[in-house]
């Protein structure tokens, strides 16, 4: 057993030097994957290391324990998301416009992702442990924060937003509008008797999303 775990260390390390970035980068998108499935509780750091390629010893190398990983995990989904937010340059579009994009980005990253949502409602049952112990998550937000309230002012200045609207507040608003249909996408079929994940309803349900969202920012909806 001893030389076992010897050979298992030496094999990670000679895998850590010949491409430590690629073997990082190889486990976190098989955690990933890995706990979007079964989530945290069923998932196993074996088939993680299985999924990636490496030592299974490289989990707690670049890592730590398994909560940590999950933390990992949780901080690079959210990155993707305010990676991709940020790369809408929603400064250089008209308000009206700014806030479209915005709300169509939303709702087709979860369509396309639904990795995020497992991970974060993996997360929810955990009461945040994971996130509370990460600086990480919390500092991407404050950018995106700020682009949001840019945009409401300049709507408010040209006269087609109202004037009441908190950042923090919209985002919520416009998060949860996506979220919950795809989060509960099965439920909510099986409760109405209709197919709510085929590519027309999903396509109906974008049209609806969008003219909401847009017609909550103006000065006559108050």
């Amino acid at each position: 057993m001893a030389d076992d775990l010897g050979n298992q260390s030496r094999a990670g390390e000679r895998q850590t030097r010949r491409n430590p970035e690629g073997s990082r980068r190889a486990l976190l998108e098989a955690a990933i994957a890995e706990f979007a499935s079964k989530g945290r509780a069923g998932a196993r750091v074996d088939e993680i290391a299985r999924r990636a390629g490496v030592n299974k010893q490289l989990v707690y190398h670049y890592f730590g324990n398994k909560d940590d990983l999950f933390r990992a995990a949780l901080e690079e989904v959210y990155g993707q998301i305010r990676t991709r937010e940020r790369a809408l340059n929603l400064a250089k579009l008209p308000p009206t416009k700014a806030m479209e994009r915005l709300v169509t980005f939303s709702f087709d990253y979860l369509l396309h992702h639904p990795e995020f949502i497992a991970l974060l409602s993996d997360e929810n049952r955990y009461g945040a442990f994971h996130l509370n112990g990460s600086p990480k998550v919390q500092s991407m937000h404050s950018p995106l924060v700020e682009l949001i309230r840019e945009s409401l002012d300049r709507g408010v200045r040209e006269g087609v937003f109202r004037k009441d609207l908190d950042p923090i507040d919209l985002y919520i608003s416009i998060a949860a509008l996506s979220y919950f249909f795809f989060s509960n996408n099965r439920t909510l079929s099986a409760i109405f008797s209709k197919d709510l994940g085929s590519p027309k309803a999903v396509a109906v349900r974008r049209k609806h999303v969008v003219k909401f969202a847009l017609s909550a920012l103006r000065p006559d909806a108050t």
